[in-house]
This record gives C-alpha cells, sequence and structure tokens, in this order.
C-alpha cells in the first residue's frame, strides 16, 4: 500500500506560556503542502524501516517504528510491517516529515487491519506519538491549539505557492524551545491570520504572519535570518521560519515569482523546493 505524507508549514505560531507538566501551550494556524514523501507499506514478518535517504534513522527511534508499536499494543495486532519511505521532506526542517510519515503510518495501518477507525480515534493514537501528529491525520488548513491536539479546519480562500529554503543546519526543537525568552517574545495574533486566509485578506495575513520562535532559531542558526532577509530582498512580502526551523518559506499567489526565486537560491542553499499550499 503507497501513502502519502505531506509537509506542513505554520503560518503563524504562538508559545503561549510553558505549561506546569513541562510541554508549551500553543497556537498555530498549520497548512499542508503538496510536497510530500511517499510511504509504501506492507505486511512483513518483523518491523523494518528503509528509507532512500541515508540520514532518515531507520531503527526504533523514528516515528514510524513508534506508530507501528501503538497500533499493534493499541489493537493486538499480530501483523508487522515493513516500511519503505522516498524522502522528499528534509529533516530537523520545521515541516514535520517525521511527523507526517507517522500520521501516513497511522492511516495505512487503520486500512491494511481493516480497523474502520474514525478521524477522532485516529487523531488520539496520534497525540501519543507526537505534537503535530493530529494535524497530519487531519491534513487540512487548521487553527491547532494546546499542544497540538485540538484541531479546527477551514478553508482558505486564496491559492498560495511556496517557496522553501532550508540551510545546512537543522534546529532541534527541544533547543528551540529551551532558548526561548518569555520576557522578550512576540505572541502574535493566530485568529487574525485565521480569518484572514478564510476571506483571502493579504494585510491580515501580513500582520499576523509571525513565529514566536524564530529569535530562539536566530540565535541556534543564524543562516535562517539571512535566508529570511534575502527572500525579502528578493520581492517576498510575505516570509517567515516554519516551526522550530530551520525552513524558512516564502508565500505568493505570484508563481513565476516564486519559480524565478527558487533558481536563484537553488544556486545558495542545500535545500529549495517550490510546493502550495493543499486543502
Amino acid at each position: 500500500m503507497i501513502e502519502l505524507a505531506n509537509a506542513k508549514i505554520n503560518l503563524c505560531l504562538n508559545v503561549v506560556q510553558k505549561r506546569n507538566d513541562g510541554y508549551h501551550e500553543l497556537e498555530m494556524v498549520m497548512v499542508p503542502l503538496a510536497l510530500h514523501d511517499v510511504l509504501t507499506i506492507e505486511e512483513a514478518a518483523e518491523i523494518v524501516i528503509t528509507s532512500d535517504d541515508s540520514n532518515m534513522p531507520c531503527d526504533s527511534s523514528n516515528t514510524i517504528y513508534k506508530a507501528i508499536t501503538i497500533m499493534k499494543e493499541t489493537f493486538g495486532i499480530r501483523s508487522n510491517y515493513k516500511v519503505h519511505v522516498k524522502k522528499r521532506i528534509p529533516m530537523q526542517a520545521g515541516l514535520a516529515g517525521g511527523s507526517s510519515d507517522a500520521a501516513a503510518t497511522v492511516r495505512a495501518i487503520n486500512k491494511l487491519a481493516k480497523l474502520n477507525l474514525s478521524e477522532e480515534r485516529l487523531i488520539s493514537l496520534a497525540k501519543q506519538i507526537g505534537a503535530d501528529v493530529p494535524f497530519c491525520i487531519v491534513n487540512k488548513p487548521a487553527l491547532v491549539k494546546g499542544i497540538g491536539e485540538f484541531i479546527t479546519p477551514f478553508i482558505i480562500k486564496g491559492q498560495y505557492h511556496v517557496l522553501l529554503v532550508k540551510p545546512s543546519r537543522g534546529v532541534s526543537t527541544k533547543e528551540a524551545f529551551q532558548t526561548l525568552d518569555f520576557t522578550n517574545t512576540i505572541h502574535p495574533n493566530v485568529e487574525l491570520m485565521r480569518e484572514g486566509l478564510i476571506i483571502g485578506n493579504e494585510h491580515m495575513i501580513k500582520d499576523s504572519l509571525q513565529n514566536t520562535l524564530e529569535q530562539s532559531a536566530f540565535e541556534l542558526v543564524p543562516e535562517i535570518k539571512t535566508i529570511k532577509n534575502e527572500l525579502m530582498e528578493y520581492g517576498f512580502e510575505m516570509v517567515l521560519m516554519s516551526g522550530s526551523g530551520s525552513t524558512v518559506f516564502a508565500l505568493s499567489e505570484n508563481e513565476k515569482l516564486i519559480e524565478s526565486a527558487k533558481d536563484v537560491f537553488k544556486t545558495r542553499y542545500e535545500f529549495v523546493a517550490k510546493t502550495k499550499i493543499i486543502g
């Protein structure tokens, strides 16, 4: 069975506060992208994970392994699974590559084992794997709150093309949150972003296109700030780092601008991709 695992970007990310349990309370607007990994999943004698990307860990640390284990233990599934990943989403990029792979695995096992689980049940399983996995199950533009478990999908009016630019270094999500200084940070308006996308108001989108974690990431990987500045100098008005980094995206309804910028930035950076928002 083949299952696609879509990347995501955060158009708005507000870290509200640190919770007593050590997690952080979040408010986000997240959207899926056409860019995706391709997972081939089939029953096997044991759990086997392979990839065309030698940098991807294929042991029990992989979110795919965790997804398989949770599905087997929860539903008493005796079968094991072999999963091969055609990796197109870079790692430590803020694009939810690992989370999306896990969500695709959960969806595939639901079909292969004929469990017929509801989306709500799939989301509850996804919560046990990681913070972005529930959103990747839903895979639609959404307002996301809590630690990623409260998801309210909505429909975007415009058609937005996206340029992704990632430096060679990634950002550890754990380090990004640890570096966060709550005494000197921004708290964007996620409701303004959601409304702007629904009605197609570019001014509202620009005003709320912010990420609390950007400042932390700039400190950890200064090249992220350089890329952001270069994209704005190129002519993009909507530029932001996704998630905890290190990918920076430019958003535009002008596909030709995205295409021309892709050719330029490909000569400068390790990962550059043109894609679009879906859903």
